[in-house]
């Protein structure tokens, strides 16, 4: 199962409180990813930063928070709200270098970031091929 806590956590108590716990993380998870995703929108909106120059921040925001540990507290209390924005992705690069340096000495530095996010790039490269099927491209 893809999110095992998720599903599980109205089950197992079956009453009140285990449905008021999970719509907890639907909540978390939305007012985090939206506070993300607001930053990025002043961003965008008071300064001279391109989207793409704002969304390579957010992933060495996430790399950087994770490298040091406190990205990691912070994606347990939000959740999803942590995990799916772009500094989520750059924290999951951070913990894959850190778990491969350990394993494999210094060569997890170059194994460690494509390990642990191949398959969030691999999806992303696929999606973009099928979607390229489909689409037409144009120029601005």
């Amino acid at each position: 199962m893809i999110f095992p806590n998720l599903f599980s956590i109205g089950k197992t108590e079956g009453n009140k409180k285990g449905k008021e716990e999970r719509d907890m993380i639907f909540i978390k998870a939305f007012i985090f990813g939206g506070l993300i995703c607001v930053i990025g929108q002043l961003l965008i909106d008071l300064t001279g930063l391109t989207p793409a120059k704002i969304l390579v921040l957010f992933v060495v925001l996430g790399v950087v928070l994770g490298a040091v540990g406190l990205y990691e507290p912070f994606a347990e209390f939000a959740g999803s709200g942590a995990n799916v924005p772009l500094t989520g992705f750059g924290n999951l690069l951070a913990q894959g270098t850190k778990n491969a340096v350990k394993e494999k000495g210094f060569l997890g530095i170059f194994y460690g970031p494509l390990s642990s996010g191949s398959v969030g790039i691999t999806a992303a490269f696929v999606f973009g091929l099928i979607i390229s099927l489909f689409a037409k491209s144009k120029s601005k």
